[in-house]
């Protein structure tokens, strides 16, 4: 069977003149933020990554074909079509099969990219274990994705609203390198620092992609997680973040907030409770890191 899978024009080129490619996801277009902000906000990021010399491919399935990277009119057709489903792994092939829409998270972006020969992906904060995991067993697919799939991942760390250590353990019995860049302090993703030692630190994006390659030479599966301090004049503090945090959950416990509907609810109220902080901060992560995942994809093609 032949892939259903189409290269934007501008992919395209950049395969046939050998230029650096970085994907993007598309769950933040279709589940992130409504219309016009979520198309607009997808625009900057692609702009910030060919500012940097590279070629943004946001990623998703329309009528059944992979679309490695979107023209503007399907980026401005995908932000308004209803019905959209949020793939990972298990429903990825199912919705292509179907010839269904689907945007990608971090899990089906990662499958995406390594089938289209992408080394570098670039988005906010990777999903991970929830609170309550130890007895809910709610873990995202995100962390076995890094696990096998040989794809750099650059985020801002997991997401806030998450487990962080519990996340962490996983990701260690995984095997999976969690790499921050420039500090020794795990990022928090709205935040730039957290109480949790990094795993690794490198501080050069040729540092990271020199990691990247010597996986791959010594035949390692999986890839890097890189997590990405926002910038400081961005982020919210952790102090004014975490009572925040503490009242989104508590809410969702009593309303019984289960399963796949947790993260949106909490996002959601965090946004409301934060007057909108939350959101715009989200922005500026995810344009930083679409910064640094650049600068590594150039790295690994000037080391070629």
């Amino acid at each position: 069977m032949t892939l259903p899978m189409d290269f934007s024009p501008e992919v395209s080129e950049a395969r046939k003149a050998g230029r650096a490619i970085v994907a993007l996801e598309s769950t933040i277009i279709t589940h992130g933020m409504p219309f016009p902000q979520n198309v607009e906000t997808a625009r900057e990021v692609e702009a910030v990554i060919r500012e940097a010399g590279a070629t943004p491919a946001t990623i998703a399935v329309l009528d059944g074909r992979l679309k490695i990277g979107l023209t503007e009119g399907e980026l401005d057709d995908l932000a308004q079509r209803d019905g959209v489903a949020k793939l990972s792994r298990a429903d990825f092939a199912a919705c292509i099969a179907r010839g269904g829409d689907g945007a990608t998270t971090v899990a089906a972006t990662m499958i995406a990219a390594q089938l289209a020969g992408i080394s570098v992906f670039a988005t906010g904060g990777i999903g991970g274990a929830h609170k309550g995991a130890e007895t809910s067993f709610d873990i995202s697919a995100d962390l076995q994705e890094l696990a096998q799939t040989s794809v750099t991942v650059v985020a801002a760390g997991a997401k806030a609203i998450l487990d962080i250590p519990k996340t962490l353990e996983v990701l260690e019995t995984l095997g999976v390198p969690v790499i921050t860049f420039g500090q020794n302090t795990l990022p928090a993703f709205w935040s730039s620092m957290s109480d949790m030692v990094s795993p690794l630190r490198l501080d050069t994006a040729k540092d990271i992609a020199e990691a990247h390659t010597m996986r791959g030479a010594m035949g390692l599966k999986g890839g890097q997680l890189v997590c990405n301090p926002i910038p400081v004049a961005d982020e919210i503090a952790v102090e004014i973040l975490a009572p925040i945090l503490e009242q989104a959950q508590r809410e969702a416990n009593e309303k019984e907030v289960l399963a796949k509907d947790v993260t949106p609810f909490l996002l959601q109220r965090i946004f409301e409770l934060t007057d909108g902080a939350s959101l715009r901060a989200n922005i500026a992560l995810v344009k930083n890191n679409a910064r640094l995942a650049s600068e590594i994809a150039n790295c690994l093609i000037d080391a070629r």
